[in-house]
């Protein structure tokens, strides 16, 4: 019994051909495609859409949740620990954008509030000229 439709098997062929004239284009971020295994997995989830015949997408291995369940029992018993030796952690990058937004604002309040203050000192400046030209 076969695995795949033949509405599905066509799906990816006319995907393929659309990858190898150059006008196949990822969904997400709309660049070209140049790998053929993203092209066929595109094909493939084209298919699933349109209801063909098409086995569901493989999920995670067991031994590969219980390295990561390991490695993460590992970090937080380093930390626990305070060793030094404890690698860091991967997701650094996404925890910078946050800082980041948050302290824009605050600078854009900074920046308001010193245009004010040195456009009421000109105004304070200019008028004090004004008054000991008047007085000279």
């Amino acid at each position: 019994m076969p695995k795949y439709g033949k509405k599905a098997q066509a799906k990816v062929a006319k995907v393929m051909h659309e990858k190898k004239a150059g006008t196949l284009r990822s969904g997400g971020s709309g660049r070209k495609v140049t790998s053929r295994k993203q092209a066929i997995a595109i094909g493939l989830s084209e298919a699933r859409r349109e209801g063909d015949k098409v086995p569901s997408r493989k999920s995670a291995k067991k031994s590969t949740k219980k390295s990561t369940a390991r490695k993460s029992a590992r970090k937080s018993a380093a930390k626990k620990s305070g060793s030094k030796s404890a690698k860091r952690p991967a997701k650094k990058s996404a925890k910078r954008p946050a800082k980041k937004s948050a302290k824009r604002p605050a600078k854009k309040s900074a920046r308001k509030s010193t245009k004010k203050t040195a456009k009421k000192s000109a105004k304070t400046a200019t008028r004090k000229t004004a008054k000991t030209r008047r007085a000279g």
